[in-house]
């Protein structure tokens, strides 16, 4: 027996306990050295046509025997290469191959994976592996039980290529390794990792039909091919039909409704890629949840390495679904880690821009489809615009749209702009849980009048977005429902309205920072507004989310109504002032914060007036 070299023999242990996570991922690495054995193979068969066959890959389980046996008809290995490549750990003879091919113009078909093959040590407990190079008239047998050693003799092998037989350890408390001579779990780890390796990957099922003339049925084996070969985002787009791209997202993603948007992406360069990414109709159920696993399935020449690779998309088009495949990725010896982030920076920053990108054509080509999708996903991008203190708003400022005081549709900023008013200098929002409370808030009431068009914001995200972007073209954002100018009338100069003020305003302690007359209300008495940094809308997002944030709110008085006159002539009297007061209060409480400090106290007051 040989002994694995000091190193080797180190690296080997480390595989076998350390370095793959997942044991299902052994039959992944054997279909893949197999798939680049058929590939140098192939590509030899170009100027050798003796070297063309009908390529295949062949998968079977001996449950008697406790043996797995995945075989090829590649380009096999001669005893060199046995002893190089499987002798001495992390020696890869596919890359050595496509280093002396890279003068070609299609060393792209190339695999590049070599070491995976000890991954079967994960599960077995022998391995065999039968081999004849293509020119050689025999071939040779490579044995070994693990670390301590191998064996190479010459055998008798009629045909080109490589088998390789596991020998199954037994069954223990960590894993029930019979589990991987079935066909259910062979398919299972065929349909999730393998899927796409260009060659069939074939094996003997069993299968059963009606018997002849009888009730019962009886059982026939047969030959079938377990993977997809051609992987969906590698067809021309032109030959995939609307409904093959929702069937493969349904299917794939687990989502009954088919998808609002597909978007196709081939960037061909430094590094090469492919995707094809999912926009959904409805918003996952557990989407804001800590649950949700964002990322997209990434995939090296149509092998799955990573399931959800969160690192692909920002967390803010953490709703976008797909998968990316790239022949150029670097990665570690399980192929779980990327070895170079520089690549997955590259891809990811790609992949955002052609989204992006897409958006912008979806919102010119199909309004309304867009503003059904921003309506269910869009607060994602304006979670973008705010993220990273606006790192990326002047790439999302044109896709955010808003409600509209004066349009039927959500609007872009743009569009907000075109019609602004002659001499108008901002950009009026308003906050609020639904356009119809914020249309109903009494401070709105004379910016309306005056045919000025509102931003209706009603996402939590809205002003925290709006405050980042500051500005759109040159015009800046002005909250219509912070507090307004005081009165320009001669009331606050009256010494009784600034005793009134004065009394008014300690009588409500610190639920305000200020009473004061307002010009800007109309048929309201009263209304509710901050002033400084913190609205009052963000002061309901802060609360919610556990944070003491305060707006420093002011009640604004419309010294022309009704019921300020009424006030005023209480307070002079001191007949009744306390209860018109906190009425009024309490009713301006409720149009901007919808519920009062104490509903029962308010309901007395009301009854009292009502005398």
């Amino acid at each position: 027996m040989k002994q694995f070299k000091a190193e080797s023999k180190k690296l080997l242990d480390m595989m076998i306990n350390s370095i793959y996570t997942n044991k299902d991922i052994f039959l992944r690495e054997l279909i893949s050295n197999a798939s680049d054995a058929i590939d140098k193979r192939r590509f030899l068969s170009l100027t050798k046509s003796e070297l063309s066959d009908e390529f295949k890959i062949v998968v079977v389980a001996d449950k008697a025997a406790r043996t797995l046996t995945v075989s090829d008809n590649g380009i096999g290995m001669t005893k060199d290469e046995l002893e190089n490549n499987l002798g001495t750990i992390a020696t890869s003879g596919t890359l050595k191959f496509k280093q002396e091919q890279q003068q070609q113009s299609d060393d792209s078909l190339i695999g590049q994976f070599g070491v995976g093959f000890y991954s079967a040590f994960m599960v077995a407990s022998k391995v065999e592996v039968e081999t004849r190079s293509a020119g050689e008239d025999g071939g040779w047998k490579w044995t070994s039980s693990g670390a301590e050693g191998y064996d190479i003799k010459a055998c008798e092998k009629a045909e080109i290529g490589t088998v390789i037989k596991l020998t199954l350890k037994e069954n223990d408390e960590d894993c029930n390794y019979s589990d991987y001579l079935s066909e259910y779990k062979i398919r299972s780890l065929v349909k999730t990792y393998s899927d796409y390796i260009r060659y069939p990957i074939v094996m003997d099922v069993t299968k059963s039909r009606k018997a002849d003339g009888g009730d019962g049925y009886t059982e026939y084996t047969e030959t079938e091919t377990l993977n997809t070969m051609t992987p969906i985002w590698k067809m021309a787009k032109k030959s995939v039909k609307k409904e093959d791209y929702d069937k493969f997202y349904r299917t794939t993603f687990h989502d009954f409704r088919a998808p609002s948007r597909v978007i196709n992406v081939n960037i061909e360069g430094n590094i090469n890629y492919t995707a094809l990414l999912f926009i959904p109709e409805k918003q996952p159920a557990n989407y804001y949840s800590k649950d949700y696993e964002k990322g997209i399935a990434l995939y090296s020449s149509g092998v799955l390495i990573q399931e959800k690779c969160a690192k692909l998309l920002p967390d803010w088009l953490g709703f976008v679904r797909g998968v990316v495949d790239s022949p150029d990725l670097t990665l570690n010896l399980s192929r779980e880690v990327l070895q170079q982030d520089r690549q997955l920076r590259f891809i990811a920053d790609s992949l955002r821009k052609k989204i992006l990108a897409d958006f912008k054509k979806w919102l010119k080509s199909d309004r309304e489809g867009y503003e059904k999708f921003f309506k269910e996903l869009g607060e994602g991008i304006k979670y973008g615009v705010y993220e990273n203190f606006g790192e990326k708003k002047d790439e999302l400022k044109d896709l955010v749209v808003f409600g509209s005081s004066t349009e039927k549709n959500a609007v872009t900023l743009a569009e907000y702009v075109s019609r602004m008013k002659e001499g108008q200098e901002g950009i009026y929002y308003a906050c609020g849980e639904s356009a119809e409370k914020i249309d109903a808030q009494p401070q709105l009431e004379k910016l309306k009048s005056d045919g000025y068009e509102i931003l209706y914001c009603t996402q939590r995200v809205d002003e925290f977005c709006l405050m980042t972007l500051g500005e759109y073209d040159k015009k800046k954002f002005v909250n219509a429902l912070k507090a307004g100018e005081h009165s320009d009338s001669e009331e606050e100069k009256n010494e009784d309205v600034k005793s009134l003020l004065d009394d008014f305003k300690k009588l409500l302690g610190n639920k305000v920072h200020d009473v004061r007359m307002s010009s800007r209300l109309v048929s309201h008495a009263v209304c509710l507004t901050a002033e400084g940094e913190v609205s009052i809308e963000m002061e309901r997002v802060f609360r919610a989310s556990g944070e003491g944030v305060r707006a420093e709110k002011v009640l604004e008085l419309n010294p022309e109504h009704e019921l300020i006159k009424k006030l005023i002539k209480r307070h002079k009297s001191g007949e009744g002032f306390e209860t018109l007061a906190f009425t009024l209060y309490d009713e301006a409480a409720l149009m901007a914060l919808g519920e009062v400090d104490d509903p029962a106290a308010f309901v007395t007051r009301v009854n009292s007036l009502m005398k």
